[in-house]
């Protein structure tokens, strides 16, 4: 037996507690930080060569695990852009130094640029939206991804482009009888434009439709003349398409008044008629007038809409999800974040609520999956096993110094 070997095996065993004692330390500390995965010290044993006559001792080796798979609680809070991920995957985001790193610390709030920024610095990343196609993703790698920026249309607005006029024209009125129902429609700068509907009839089952608008300046502004022919049933029988061509632009003598457009309009009155009651018109354009941003909407599949004051709802981004096949295996860095290591896999892209990707919450936050009554335990039990393995060397330190003392 070595008393040397006795105490570098207590050493080896102050050591290992001391490592169980730091990850239990960095539990402790971390409990409350959003989507933080606690980590474990793994222990193993080390064994030297030994000859029948002695025993050699040896000690004991440490391993650093991280439960980077195991789900914390959900925390729900007021805001949108708190985010959580309800099953498998990774938010993507952006650190300062240009990197792309993976993480479930979804704590993101809208900075003045309109980029959405978690409590560690790092930016969320997604996929610019499109209605009519999904973005191609780049399946083991970042390309593609851009910020999420919720600002990035400022002031937003919807010409008009189409409408829906129907109702009743009086079938007993004389020729010549007139009247007036008004819509709204906006033009290509968000600017109301309130248009007057004139009827008049001009004869038995027929009659015109003026459409003009009067501007700031109280100039009359003619958009055209249109006929209206009624069979004797008072079901419209022209024009054909059942549509009516506002061809203008909001112009006088070749110019825009403030520099905005209407844009030709079709308006349709295919449900028109002229009946024996009376007037009764209703209708509609759409279109939105120019309004700010009012807030962000994110939906389960990871779709960020941009909501705007007048209620007009864009969809603008998409938010891109990540997995590994071996998530404990990942990198821990600073800030909360992972990345790809040799042990972890590659990173494979995808969306949320596809392809086994979790889905979205929006308005909650993944709580560490710390307990702290397990990280007390383990705590007092490092602590009795590091002052057990100090007796040891103590105790080999005074059997050494007893030996030494035996020449005296």
């Amino acid at each position: 037996m070595s008393l040397y070997g006795t105490m570098r095996t207590g050493v080896s065993g102050m050591n290992a507690q001391a490592n169980r004692l730091s990850t239990v330390a960095d539990n402790i500390a971390n409990s409350s930080t959003v989507g933080y995965k606690k980590a474990s010290t793994q222990f193993s044993s080390m064994i030297l060569p030994s000859s029948n006559g002695s025993y050699n001792s040896g000690g004991v080796n440490t391993t650093v695990r991280y439960s980077i798979n195991d789900q914390g609680s959900f925390t729900y809070t007021t805001s949108s852009t708190d985010l959580a991920i309800n099953g498998e995957g990774f938010f993507i985001v952006s650190g300062a130094d240009g990197s792309n790193y993976l993480t479930r610390a979804g704590n993101f709030e809208v900075q003045p640029d309109g980029s959405l920024m978690n409590a560690a610095g790092f930016t969320l990343m997604g996929y610019p939206y499109s209605s009519t196609t999904d973005p191609t993703i780049v399946i083991n790698g970042f390309d593609g991804l851009a910020q999420i920026n919720v600002q990035a249309g400022g002031m937003s607005s919807t010409p008009s482009t189409t409408g829906v006029v129907s109702g009743n024209l009086p079938a007993g009125e004389a020729i010549g009888y007139e009247k007036s129902s008004s819509l709204v429609a906006y033009d290509s700068q968000g600017n109301s434009r309130l248009l007057d509907l004139k009827y008049t009839k001009t004869a038995n089952n027929e009659w015109t439709l003026d459409v003009s608008y009067t501007d700031e300046n109280k100039t009359l502004h003619n958009l055209g003349t249109y006929p209206l022919e009624f069979d004797a049933t008072g079901k419209l029988i022209t024009p054909p398409s059942g549509e009516i061509t506002t061809a203008g632009m909001l112009v006088s003598g070749g110019s825009g008044i403030n520099g905005a457009d209407l844009n030709g309009l079709d308006i349709d009155i295919s449900d028109m008629s002229q009946l024996g009651a009376a007037y009764s018109i209703k209708g509609n354009i759409n279109g939105q007038a120019a309004s700010a941003v009012d807030k962000v909407e994110i939906s389960k599949d990871g779709i960020v809409s941009i909501l705007y004051k007048n209620g007009q709802s864009m969809p603008a981004y998409r938010i891109a999800m990540a997995s590994v096949q071996s998530p404990n295996n990942l990198t821990p860095r600073e800030g909360n974040v992972y990345s790809q290591s040799n042990d972890s896999g590659v990173i494979v892209m995808g969306y949320a609520g596809n392809s086994g990707y979790g889905s979205v919450l929006s308005g909650a936050l993944e709580d560490s999956n710390v307990d702290i009554a397990e990280e007390l335990t383990g705590m007092i039990e490092s602590q009795r096993n590091y002052t057990a393995n100090s007796k040891v060397f103590q105790t080999g330190s005074e059997l050494l110094e007893t030996l030494v003392n035996l020449k005296r």
